[in-house]
């Protein structure tokens, strides 16, 4: 008897050694497509041209964050430095998004967005607002409470 159920497993452990290479191929593929799309948050500051912090700050307020939910656009948080040389010039804020491809359509569906359009023009009425814009994505490490 232990001989015939010897045998009888001797094709389903090809099998299974062949299922288990897929299955690792097929997590493989699993965890590279999680990695590609998981979430991610963008660290964004922004430089007013002088005198104008206190206009992006109410546009931010009055409009902005609407216009980020409307768009996906998660905030985390805003910040305004208090240390020269950035202190008074400053808005450093973070978003988050689905993944970096969510992030580039929320972005581009923002941009295009007429009324996004028309809060930048009524804001702008005494002069451009913003100087410089830098953006970092960045992944929450695995012991962050923001994962």
């Amino acid at each position: 008897m232990p001989k015939l159920l010897s045998r009888r497993w001797v094709l389903p452990s090809g099998l299974l050694i062949a299922g288990m290479l897929l299955g690792s191929g097929l997590q493989f593929v699993r965890d590279a497509h999680a990695a590609a799309s998981a979430k991610v948050f963008e660290i964004r500051t922004y430089t007013t041209n002088p005198g104008k912090l206190d206009a992006l700050n109410a546009r931010f307020r009055d409009h902005v964050l609407k216009l980020f939910e409307k768009h996906n656009i998660k905030s985390v948080g805003y910040w305004l430095p208090q240390d020269a040389p950035l202190a008074g010039t400053t808005l450093i804020y973070i978003v988050s998004h689905a993944s970096r491809e969510a992030a580039k359509k929320n972005w581009d569906d923002f941009r295009a967005d007429p009324e996004v359009r028309e809060v930048m023009n009524a804001s702008e009425v005494q002069g451009k607002i913003v100087a410089k814009v830098d953006s970092v994505f960045a992944e929450a490490t695995s012991f962050s409470p923001l994962q």
